[in-house]
């Protein structure tokens, strides 16, 4: 039976050729939001893997949005120029989708890269701190910087940032958006009633609590071409008594497939101090995207700790989400397509010059990958010539 995991999906005027997405997966590598040519390397990479469709970092929509200082940015002429180069440089060898992730840190921002934060999590304005926002003047936890409650001339500035980010990704070249609406970030912030005391028409109950990340949404998709899709991350659940809930999750997708967003990803978590998470294991959190997709209809992305091609498999072809985001297994593997590819019975294309070390042309391949290969697979032709 053919892969359904490498079957075609159609978002727009979008095709994937296959329904594996390379996550958005952050690199604190970003000079004043520029890209810098750790990225040119991380996305070429990824460029040549044969997934579906490569999504780049949480890219900050303002200074003030960056997670930190070392993140990528789409806030100004400077970033736009690198991020365009990026793109033109990766259509010169690869006809991959390139999609990018804009987010606001809200008052999760100026925090230190993962590899630094034995120095404490935030990064005090004698080093480069700044002054962080969110939907309540709350802190994350005792320790942090408490952020300036966003007035109604602040929201109209962040929805405006996000819509010149997305003029700015169309210009760059971009085939998609997915919008970071989780993992304790400013939209997320907003949705949670863990992060969100406000008493105005943006706070208080689930409608009023959504309400600013479905402008922000909106007004994306109101200047975004309408061929190309915008998907949204959002949060299954907070895993903190008295936060989200799954059921929260799925009158949000609902709310966001009904002003046009294309797909959505349920993650978890990551909003308040006091998280419990469940028992982590392969595919955690994709329960939550097949209960979102039953109920909504709209189509879903899963992610959360899958690395194997038939786990990915099954996933899709039991329906339990339309897509696979797969993150640090990538990372690990920047060919893990093509592995799973094979393992499925499936080929894909792969870059002529790389050509020698495919199953078709390369004996080695299976005794490496320990996989079993099709008939008339690992036979020695011209490719294979040093």
């Amino acid at each position: 039976m053919a892969s359904q995991l490498f079957t075609p999906i159609q978002l727009r005027d979008l095709t994937l050729k296959n329904r594996v997405v390379i996550s958005p997966l952050c690199q604190y590598s970003a000079v004043d939001g520029v890209a810098s040519p750790w990225h040119w390397q991380h996305a070429g990479s990824f460029a040549l893997s044969g997934a579906g469709l490569c999504i780049l970092e949480a890219t900050a929509v303002s200074p003030q949005g960056r997670i930190s200082p070392q993140c990528l940015g789409l806030y100004s002429d400077a970033n736009e120029v690198a991020l365009t180069k990026l793109i033109s440089d990766i259509r010169d060898f690869s006809k991959m989708p390139m999609g990018i992730q804009l987010d606001h840190a809200g008052r999760k921002a100026a925090t230190r890269p993962t590899w630094e934060l034995f120095k404490g999590p935030y990064i005090p304005e004698a080093e480069g701190g700044w002054d962080v926002e969110g939907p309540s003047a709350e802190a994350f936890t005792e320790g942090w910087r408490t952020p300036k409650m966003l007035d109604d001339a602040g929201l109209t500035r962040v929805r405006d940032d996000f819509v010149e980010a997305t003029r700015r990704a169309d210009r760059c070249g971009f085939d998609m958006i997915e919008l970071h609406a989780a993992h304790g970030y400013l939209l997320h912030e907003f949705c949670s009633p863990l992060t969100n005391h406000r008493d105005d028409r943006y706070g208080g109950s689930l409608q009023n609590r959504l309400r600013f990340p479905l402008e922000v949404a909106q007004a994306m998709r109101d200047v975004f071409p309408k061929g190309k899709p915008i998907g949204v991350r959002i949060t299954g659940e907070d895993w903190v008594e008295g936060g989200l809930t799954l059921d929260d999750c799925v009158v949000f997708a609902a709310a966001l497939k009904e002003i046009g967003v294309d797909y959505v990803t349920p993650s978890a978590g990551n909003v308040a101090p006091g998280m419990k998470l469940p028992k982590v294991v392969p595919g955690y959190m994709v329960h939550f995207a097949e209960k979102v997709k039953r109920e909504t209809g709209i189509t879903t992305m899963t992610v959360g700790m899958i690395y194997e091609a038939k786990q990915a498999e099954e996933i899709v072809a039991s329906g339990k989400a339309d897509m696979v985001a797969i993150g640090r297994a990538i990372m690990d593997n920047p060919r893990w397509p093509w592995h799973a590819a094979t393992a499925l019975g499936e080929r894909i294309d792969t870059p002529v010059q790389y050509a020698r070390s495919s199953p078709q042309h390369w004996p080695a391949y299976a005794a490496i990958h320990g996989v079993t290969l099709r008939e008339g697979e690992g036979v020695m032709g011209h490719a294979t010539r040093e």
